[in-house]
């Protein structure tokens, strides 16, 4: 196999698995190398990889050693994102009666998710989430490219308990729209023992349903590493939930003035 050849299959393994730990040991193997190359071989990809600012390849010492990619979104790919959904969001004919926007076409693109999720892990990557939290329905997707990026399973809170969950936690919340009693729960064997949990969800006004997400996943002794938003509203500027992060905030949804939409600034902590 020509180094070209096996560079190219390299680069794809990290990308294909990206935040997992891949045993050089093995890729050797497979690719009939000596580890020394191949350690050459993955030197060379962290440089590329780092001055493109597209991600970090770390070793990992231990038996059979290994390396994983911590991936990013360079700075220029992320400005051209956040003006195009600026832009899209924008839209007057998006805003929906209640103060809520239409956005289900954008979070219906494939493209639009697999960058967001790698957004979101980029900013959580350090957390130590170990499972990312969503409520059934819209939040899915985005919580699963995002999962996908961290390589940590999804969870998925229903708003109606299904008898194929098995046993659940059920727990009640006031809805910040809507103010009305609402009930959400988690299946007893969905989370992990002390799970550290990256809540992930596609719209924000007051927080109410990520407080009662919180809320239920502390009664499985599992705490909340943060919170990831699409989009969020500007007011009311103090969130039920501690420093949500969102993607995008919307001014005030009102049929006589214009969307204004604004994207994240300082993304990167």
């Amino acid at each position: 196999m020509r180094r070209s050849e096996r560079i190219i299959r390299v680069v794809r393994a990290l990308q294909e698995r990206p935040n997992q730990q891949i045993s050089l040991s093995e890729l050797a193997e497979e690719y009939g190398v000596a580890k020394s190359s191949l350690s050459e071989d993955v030197a060379l990809i962290r440089d590329v990889l780092e001055a493109d600012g597209a991600g970090t390849v770390v070793s990992l010492t231990g038996a059979g050693g290994g390396v994983l990619l911590r991936p990013r979104v360079p700075e220029r790919d992320r400005q051209l994102f956040f003006a195009d959904m600026c832009q899209r969001l924008s839209d007057s004919s998006r805003l929906l009666p209640g103060g809520f926007l239409y956005m289900s076409d954008i979070l219906g693109d494939a493209s639009v998710l697999d960058m967001a999720g790698r957004l979101f892990a980029e900013r959580f990557q350090d957390s130590n989430a170990n499972v990312v939290v969503t409520v059934e329905t819209k939040g899915i997707p985005l919580a699963c490219a995002t999962a996908h990026y961290l390589n940590v399973p999804v969870v998925i809170v229903r708003r109606d308990h299904k008898v194929t969950d098995g046993a659940a936690l059920t727990a009640h919340y006031v809805s910040g729209s809507e103010r009305r009693i609402q009930t959400m729960s988690i299946s007893k064997r969905a989370l992990p023992p002390e799970a550290r949990v990256l809540i992930v969800d596609d719209f924000m006004k007051a927080g109410a349903t990520a407080k009662g997400v919180s809320s239920l996943v502390k009664e499985f002794a599992s705490s909340v590493v943060g919170t990831a938003v699409f989009v969020t509203t500007s007011e009311p500027t103090g969130k039920l939930v501690p420093s949500p992060v969102a993607l995008f905030t919307v001014g005030q949804l009102e049929e006589e003035n214009e969307i204004q939409v604004w994207a994240q600034t300082d993304w990167r902590v």
